[in-house]
């Protein structure tokens, strides 16, 4: 009782306690621009240096499906760890928030389900002009950027990453497609490879345990690519699955696609894994 007593005096005496301050945690900077007729977030986030190393450039990843409530903090996340292994080049990223992903990211389908369920699906043209026309030519503006742009999608998007890497090719300069959604219309993409894919930038192709369709389209792409294309297939079917297959995969792409050649990292686990591929797996 008598404790209790001096700890309350003791409280009434004490000087009160200033709160701590706070301030405003920022990651990055958002641009509204209207595409298809829909308004949507651009999320762009810069490496930490900056605006302290005023005289470097650097690449620039443009991610599909980069909202806020979408990929894009997720994206940041695996980037930076990427950073901290010097696993890949640190990059800028730009987050694409994409509204109808079926209409935005797919091609018109022949088959009459997927019409039914997806009646908008089938502008990913439209939207691929405007990432060459309005987007990309912004980001090189705005931005300290280095020439270099890689284009980065996961399920619906890694069908469009595939779509432009076979139609668009010179846009980006490196594509990387995760769990891409190569049943969409029959595996149309897919019968649409003759075979002829020399001197195409590089691919990172990867499969988790899709099964059915889309498995069978994907394999149909690597058949097509082996032994003539620059690509990495990374075949993930025994430990992934569609739904964490961009949790896993993303590093390693990144890896792929902007790759830092330092020598630690298969001794700590982080060796690029091609299964198949067009060029040596041991970076």
């Amino acid at each position: 009782m008598i404790a209790a007593i001096f700890a309350s005096i003791f409280a009434i005496l004490a000087p009160a306690q200033a709160a701590p301050e706070s301030t405003p945690l920022i990651i990055g900077e958002t641009i509204t621009l209207t595409a298809l007729d829909e308004k949507r977030q651009i999320n762009v986030i810069l490496p930490a240096d900056y605006h302290t190393a005023t005289d470097k450039a650097w690449p620039v990843i443009y991610m599909l499906d980069g909202g806020m409530n979408q990929d894009l903090m997720l994206v940041t996340g695996l980037n930076s760890w990427n950073g901290l292994w010097e696993r890949s080049q640190q990059a800028i990223i730009v987050g694409v928030q994409t509204k109808d992903r079926q209409r935005e990211l797919l091609i018109p389908t022949s088959d009459p389900a997927e019409r039914e369920q997806y009646p908008s699906a089938g502008e990913s043209e439209a939207f691929r002009l405007w990432l060459s026309s309005t987007l990309q030519p912004l980001i090189q503006q705005k931005y300290r950027t280095n020439g270099t742009d890689i284009l980065v999608g996961e399920s619906a998007a890694g069908h469009f990453v595939v779509e432009t890497w076979m139609n668009a090719s010179s846009l980006f300069d490196g594509y990387g497609a995760i769990s891409p959604s190569m049943q969409w219309s029959d595996q149309q993409l897919a019968r649409q490879i003759d075979g002829n894919v020399n001197g195409l930038p590089p691919l990172f192709v990867s499969l988790a345990d899709e099964g059915g369709a889309t498995e069978e389209g994907v394999m149909t792409l690597i058949e097509a690519m082996d032994g003539n294309q620059d690509f990495c297939f990374s075949d993930r079917r025994n430990d992934l699955v569609h739904a964490n297959s961009l949790h896993g995969l993303l590093p390693e792409a990144l890896q792929y696609l902007l790759p830092t050649n330092v020598e630690w990292l298969s001794e700590y686990g982080l060796g690029l894994r091609c299964e198949r591929s067009g060029q040596s797996s041991d970076q």
